[in-house]
């Protein structure tokens, strides 16, 4: 995931009775808040029984197994990969299986990327092999690879500082974690700064809340006009080391070898399924999660959890019998560790129905048990999303945070469309985020169920209210 935030304010916006549209212009409201808030808590008993299924009754544990079939049998799922490819057919399958309504494939050119072998060696002041992850869409090194000394730093300030030093080395960054919205600049930047100051190649230490000598992957991006240098990242454990070496004065030398490799644009799909509307069919209520994931590990819990809790909703209002008045309409996106390629796609494709979506909803931070709900839109907007998440009561998951968020729905959320995310665990998502650690061990069935309920309540309650989520 490429984790951004995008923070609205608050305008007024005023609702219309007669339809389910949006109105954008100073009329006086014909609905008083008392009257919303009275809609949603008639909608206290859905709820219940939403976390019932979810929760306790036979859907209990039911997306921790869809999951575990599907990262089992195909693995981690790249941009470009035929395991990606396999995974959205079988998804296609599955959702026609499961009743769904207008399930389809829309096509998306994606990058193609392949990381090849790699490896690093320390050769002085010790021989020491380095963890390694090549960062995706760098270059590789020549066959015989790249040996030269290291110059480490903890900044790009201390790096323009010390450009003279940095000419014909390999560039260690060994930046402190702070956050990993305000620390992924160093994985995303780092290769470009590092080559306009004569660099051979660079290390990045890993993106990470926490460390077991394990290396974390993600995208990096590189500029026109400056020269494209291999790059990877490498464990906190080694950055630190060689930080503490270089600090007496120790020479370090590596030797870096990668045969990564950048291939033409490969076809892929979003795939979408819907419940649609009963009242309102044309207005949409989105909730999504991507599909594809990095190349290590098996992908489960960034995306697979997201992806799959938001199938568990649809499944969870389809199994009570509910149709809501408007339509409710899953997206598995592709390519989301590209930088939102199938998102921004899809936006592309729709976004002159804008007016027509209510909110968009992306989980793409962790399925473990939720704090609550992150938003972005107008103060109308958190007012109603308030009371809507006082119908998760039941299970103590009530919060509204700030920034709602995901790399495929800030295209919409920029445009103006409310937009929601679960707020996790951050520390423990980002110990296992892009390594060989997101693996079905690190989910929880029962966690999962209870954001299942969360996610399904929410999107099933603003899709059947009356009137659409006020705007900006």
């Amino acid at each position: 995931m490429k984790f951004l935030l995008f923070i609205s304010v608050g305008v007024v916006h005023l609702f219309s009775l007669n339809s389910g549209k949006a109105i954008y212009k100073n009329d006086i409201s014909q609905r008083t808040f008392q009257e919303v808030k009275e809609e949603i808590a008639h909608y206290g008993d859905v709820a219940k029984a939403i976390i019932n299924l979810a929760v306790y009754g036979i859907a209990r544990n039911r997306s921790y197994e869809r999951l575990a079939l599907l990262v089992d049998t195909v693995g981690p799922r790249p941009s470009g990969s035929k395991s990606l490819e396999k995974a959205i057919q079988i998804m296609y399958q599955n959702l026609q299986e499961d009743g769904l309504e207008n399930v389809h494939l829309e096509p998306v050119k994606i990058p193609h990327w392949e990381r090849g072998e790699e490896s690093a060696v320390m050769l002085e002041p010790r021989i020491h092999k380095i963890a390694i992850l090549g960062l995706g869409s760098s270059i590789g090194t020549p066959p015989e690879g790249i040996t030269a000394e290291v110059l480490v730093v903890t900044s790009f300030e201390e790096l323009q500082r010390r450009a003279p030093e940095a000419r014909g080395k390999i560039v260690v960054y060994n930046q402190p974690y702070v956050s990993y919205s305000k620390t992924v600049q160093y994985r995303v930047q780092g290769a470009v700064e590092a080559a306009k100051v004569g660099a051979l190649a660079s290390l990045i230490r890993s993106v990470a809340s926490f460390s077991i000598y394990s290396p974390h992957t993600g995208i990096q991006e590189y500029q026109d006009g400056v020269p494209k240098i291999p790059t990877a990242c490498i464990t906190v454990e080694d950055a630190e080391m060689m930080s503490r070496m270089a600090s007496r004065g120790n020479r370090i030398v590596i030797q870096l070898k990668m045969a990564a490799k950048n291939y033409p644009d490969a076809d892929s799909f979003n795939t979408v399924a819907e419940i649609i509307g009963s009242k309102y069919p044309e207005q949409v209520v989105l909730v999504s999660g991507h599909l594809d994931s990095w190349d290590v590990g098996q992908g489960a819990m960034d995306d697979g959890g997201g992806a799959f809790i938001s199938w568990e909703a649809l499944s969870l209002i389809k199994d009570l019998g509910l149709r809501p008045k408007r339509t409710l309409r899953l997206v598995l996106w592709t390519a989301e560790e590209q930088g939102g390629i199938g998102g921004f796609q899809y936006y592309q494709l729709h976004k002159a129905n804008i007016s027509n979506y209510s909110l968009v909803m992306e989980s793409d931070q962790g399925t473990f048990l939720p704090s609550g709900l992150q938003f972005t839109g107008s103060e109308k907007a958190r007012a109603i999303m308030e009371e809507v998440m006082s119908l998760l009561q039941p299970v103590n998951i009530t919060q509204v945070f700030r920034a709602g968020e995901g790399t495929d729905i800030n295209f919409w959320i920029q445009a103006g469309v409310p937009g929601a995310s679960l707020l996790d665990d951050l520390y423990k998502y980002f110990s296992f985020h892009h390594s060989h650690g997101d693996t079905m061990t690190v989910m929880d069935p029962k966690q999962m169920n209870v954001a299942a309920a969360v996610w399904a309540v929410v999107s099933y309650v603003i899709a059947d209210m009356e009137e659409m989520l006020p705007r900006s």
